[in-house]
């Protein structure tokens, strides 16, 4: 999608402080972090949102969860992590293309 700014930074239109990538998923260090780590992985294919997912992303679902914590621990998260999903406005979605925030370090608030 031309206006999707995940869509701009997968196709290196946007700079990004790059974790990993390979032929399906970036990860990328957030612009806004709320913890000393944070890092988000998205699938270069825009989907909209996990809401959007059916069983044709089944394997891509599973190798971002699968990633997030070999990349955790690479960023030194080796204590523990939190990953999350915002989906839709209710959700906090803010982007509208799947990303999961991989946050950790300092004091996390229990939810």
């Amino acid at each position: 999608m031309s206006d999707c700014i995940f869509c701009k930074i997968v196709a290196g239109a946007i700079p990004c402080r790059k974790v990993y990538e390979d032929e399906d998923v970036l990860a990328f260090h957030d612009i806004h972090p709320v913890a000393p780590v944070h890092f988000m992985i998205v699938p270069k294919l825009h989907v909209a949102s996990l809401d959007t997912c059916d069983t044709g992303h089944q394997a891509l679902l599973g190798k971002i969860l699968l990633l997030a914590p070999r990349l955790a621990r690479e960023q030194g998260l080796t204590d523990g992590f939190r990953t999350i999903i915002n989906t839709g406005r209710g959700g906090g979605q803010e982007v509208f293309h799947l990303h999961v925030h991989v946050i950790g370090g300092g004091n996390p608030r229990p939810m």
